[in-house]
């Protein structure tokens, strides 16, 4: 009797132990791992949990510094970590007691891609939509100073503290699978700044503005319903907030450099409250996570025919976007009005996009001299008589189509009706006439929901559709 319950007193004790010494593990999201790339020159946070009140230490191989905080009672402790300029591969070992070793880490630039399909379009294409190039770019992917990271699609009602997903290499089989736009924007970064760059993904297809905004964000906005179940009693990503709380809560405060943003066509009937909603977003963002106003740079939705959308012109969506980027501070947006596609919303020269993405960072943020960033942005009309002279910002060595005759600019007197203008290049921009319109007041520019456009700079980047007129389309 006595031996038996010497035996059961000793099992007690080691289930004891051995769930003591499970719960004193070091737990940390899924973006804290090996193979994953911190923000180079910073004080870069690192969070998780560890036993109740038990003394975390993270020791970083960079420099051999020890940085110590204590777990609250939750167990739960957060740490910033000084960090060096751009290199690798370093360890990163943190312990309560318990040792845990993070990898192959690299030092280097970190931006985080969200939006809807059109930022989830991998390399390798869908299914009947390919991507210009892609085989290639594949081919060619291998490259263990791009690291890539792809947020699991989750929608959740309550703000969520992580997600799924894993820091990968970049090589054919990871980048086939990975978003195309945010790719060709890393591998430009990597190959002009020649340090390590981090890309987390966390993009979900044909969601709208709002699901991507907090629940404290969305206040601004009495139009927007609030979360909650749907009809089927479902949590959707369909939601408002939902997709903040499930893919970007958690990622709130990894210290980053910006933000890449694609998204709008799902918002396309709504294009005055989409004006809003775009910079109450970045605005939101840059609040929640608190390290100022960092860089956001988005995509404007390139042209397509959404007539089975009765009422919906695509053109207005576009106005939106361009107005929005003036409405905050350290923001730019890329025009694809040269790549559209009528029949399919997912245009296939995702390395424009890219590209031209990573030309804004390279310009505005890491300040390389030399480089255009901005295809032509209306700066002034002036009228004598049945003439229209347009200056343009971002054209400094003229204006430029490409070999395209000019079809998209249009002009209308006070009548409100517009006809399609003659249009030449002269020292100052552009200048319009029509014999139809003796007394113009206004212009529009592929204002169309379809066009190709044909007006560029010279470095061959688009203008954005415009108008000088706020008029109701017909």
């Amino acid at each position: 009797m006595y031996n038996k319950s010497v035996s059961n007193t000793i099992l007690l004790l080691l289930i004891f132990c051995i769930t003591h010494i499970a719960t004193a593990e070091i737990k940390l999201p899924a973006f804290f791992s090996s193979e994953m790339v911190l923000q180079q020159q910073t004080d870069a946070a690192i969070w998780g949990t560890a036993t109740s009140r038990k003394t975390v230490e993270i020791t970083t191989s960079w420099n051999g510094k020890t940085y110590t905080t204590k777990a609250d009672k939750n167990g739960h402790w957060k740490l910033k970590v000084e960090t060096p300029s751009a290199g690798g591969p370093y360890d990163i070992t943190i312990s309560d007691g318990t040792p845990l070793t993070l990898s192959n880490v690299l030092i280097g630039e970190v931006w985080i891609c969200s939006g809807q399909s059109n930022m989830v379009m991998p390399l390798k294409g869908f299914s009947k939509q390919p991507v210009l190039g892609s085989n290639k770019t594949i081919a060619t992917s291998t490259n263990n100073q791009i690291r890539l990271f792809k947020v699991r699609q989750k929608a959740s009602l309550e703000p969520l503290d992580n997600v799924s997903g894993k820091w990968l290499e970049s090589k054919p089989e990871h980048a086939a699978n990975f978003s195309a736009t945010a790719y060709h924007f890393g591998k430009m970064l990597q190959e002009v700044l020649q340090v390590p760059v981090g890309l987390i993904v966390t993009a979900w297809g044909g969601t709208r503005i709002e699901p991507w905004i907090s629940e404290d964000g969305l206040k601004d906005f009495d139009w927007v319903p609030e979360p909650a179940l749907d009809a089927k009693g479902r949590v959707t990503h369909r939601i408002p907030t939902t997709l903040f709380n499930g893919m970007i809560n958690p990622l709130k405060g990894f210290t980053m450099k910006g933000v890449l943003w694609y998204q709008g066509e799902s918002n396309a009937p709504e294009p005055k409250k989409y004006e809003a909603l775009m910079p109450g977003l970045i605005n939101n963002w840059r609040k929640e996570w608190a390290i100022g106003d960092f860089p956001f740079y988005y995509v404007q939705i390139a042209p397509h025919d959404y007539s089975n959308k009765p009422g919906v012109n695509s053109a207005l969506l576009r106005e939106a976007q361009l107005k929005a980027s003036t409405k905050t501070v350290n923001t730019g947006m890329v025009s694809l009005m040269d790549v559209g596609e009528k029949n399919i919303i997912h245009p296939a020269h995702k390395q424009l996009g890219g590209e031209r993405l990573a030309y804004l960072a390279l310009a505005k943020t890491y300040n390389l001299k030399g480089i255009e960033y901005s295809g032509p942005v209306l700066k002034d009309m002036s009228i004598e008589g049945p003439v229209v002279q347009l200056t343009f910002d971002h054209a400094k060595t003229g204006l430029n189509t490409f070999g395209k005759d000019f079809t998209n600019f249009k002009i209308a007197g006070k009548d409100k009706r517009f006809y399609p203008a003659q249009v030449s290049i002269n020292w100052k921009g552009l200048v319009l006439f029509s014999a139809y319109v003796p007394n113009p007041v206004a212009v529009r520019y592929a204002f169309e929901d379809f066009t190709v456009g044909e007006l560029f700079n010279t470095a061959g980047l688009p203008a954005s559709s415009f108008r000088t007129d706020d008029w109701e389309l017909e």
